[in-house]
């Protein structure tokens, strides 16, 4: 028996960035022997993510150990026959092989499904793509901030009215997208081991940034009176808004969405009375004078902190909560009681803390996580393993094929 899900799976990550190779990490963590496939001399741009202006700097390359443990790595000049005859017999051996590679890119090298299923008719080939597989889109190249975030209308939609568009953060469409790679993935290997037969998977970062934002763009699609929508969304209700704390914390309140709620909310807010104002009574109500009644709440709120406000609304049951700033997360109980950020056991991780994919199966372990591969670290064990003697792997090296 197996000590994890996946041992004994091969999986060639050809991807770069953040959403195709966090689907093969994923893999990695169940046990998985994941090949991670980088050009020569530079590597997968995820190397430096820890160190560009838009994210927290901590001197460490904690992005790449996140996002890239839990593999081998090696280096691969895929412009050269030779290294492409490396990937081809990769491809051969693998059980599945995962690429975020331009169409236009595969095609030139011969690394598009169709190409490679000879090879190895029972791999699982799952491409991630930006904008679909098919369409006028096709072959354009992007990231999450432009297909996720911008090209699905979330960027819009999620900001007050009369206000820019924010940019979104660093990954915040490519983590979500490589849990639905991943889903993709195993819901094709379960079919692989019910019929035998590999096949291609897919998935693209427009189609799941549409997918969160489909509690709007659903209506849209049902023929929705999005005109309406964004006005009523422009002036929003009392309970819409959020509402700062003595201590300078946000409370949001906008899951108060019923009169026996709303009574609760105001006998917690020690503000009975308003009950009885004709204009305040009922959720109705409330939105046709959501200003007056928001800011009657907003100068009681201010009066108290946010952990004193919590406790009444705890104790009367009423679905109020603090937004989260993260710079509480590495110390916050709840997250690490439940694995979402991780302490390393090998001490070559020298990250104090990993975030966690959200893929939790009690009955499957998950392998510890295992630092993330130098560049071209496994090159010359991975060809070993292809049958390559070592004059053969020196001559790669010296011609700058690994």
């Amino acid at each position: 028996m197996p000590e994890h899900l996946f041992d004994g799976l091969r999986v060639i990550d050809a991807a770069t960035v953040i959403a195709a190779p966090a689907a093969a990490m994923i893999l990695g963590d169940l046990g998985a022997d994941v090949i991670k496939i980088e050009r020569p001399g530079k590597g997968d741009m995820l190397r430096m993510l820890s160190r560009l202006p838009g994210v927290p700097e901590s001197g460490l390359d904690w992005f790449w150990q996140q996002d890239g443990r839990n593999k081998r790595g090696m280096t691969l000049d895929l412009k050269s026959e030779r290294g492409m005859e490396v990937m081809r017999k990769l491809v051969a051996s693998c059980d599945v092989y995962i690429t975020n590679q331009p169409y236009g890119a595969r095609e030139r090298l011969g690394l598009t499904y169709e190409a490679l299923k000879p090879l190895n008719p029972t791999m699982i080939y799952a491409s991630l793509t930006a904008y679909g597989e098919e369409g006028p889109e096709r072959y354009r190249k992007s990231f999450d901030q432009l297909a996720y975030w911008a090209r699905s209308g979330l960027m819009d939609l999620m900001r007050q009215a009369g206000t820019r568009p924010t940019q979104g953060l660093a990954g915040m469409g490519d983590h979500p997208t490589g849990v639905a790679l991943y889903a993709s993935i195993v819901t094709a290997l379960l079919r692989r081991e019910r019929t035998g037969q590999g096949g291609m998977v897919q998935t693209s970062l427009l189609a799941n940034g549409l997918w969160s934002a489909s509690g709007v763009a659903g209506g849209v699609m049902a023929g929705g009176d999005i005109a309406q929508y964004r006005e009523r969304v422009a002036a929003p209700s009392a309970l819409m808004r959020v509402y700062e704390t003595s201590d300078a914390r946000w409370l949001q309140f906008n899951m108060v969405r019923n009169e026996e709620l709303l009574a609760l909310m105001f006998t917690g807010l020690d503000a009975v009375e308003m009950l009885a104002d004709e204009r305040f009574a009922k959720p109705g109500a409330m939105w046709q004078h959501s200003t007056e009644v928001g800011d009657a709440i907003a100068a009681i709120v201010a009066t108290k902190t946010s952990d004193e406000w919590l406790a009444v609304f705890d104790e009367l049951g009423v679905p109020v909560n603090r937004i989260a700033i993260v710079e509480e997360a590495p110390a916050d109980e709840q997250i690490l009681a439940n694995g979402m950020a991780m302490v390393p056991e090998a001490e070559d991780v020298d990250v104090p803390l990993l975030v966690n994919h959200p893929i939790k199966v009690t009955s499957v372990p998950s392998v510890g996580p295992r630092r993330a591969p130098h560049l071209g670290e496994h090159s010359a064990q991975i060809l070993a393993e292809l049958g390559y003697d070592e004059a053969e792997v020196r001559a790669m090296r010296k011609d700058g094929v690994i």
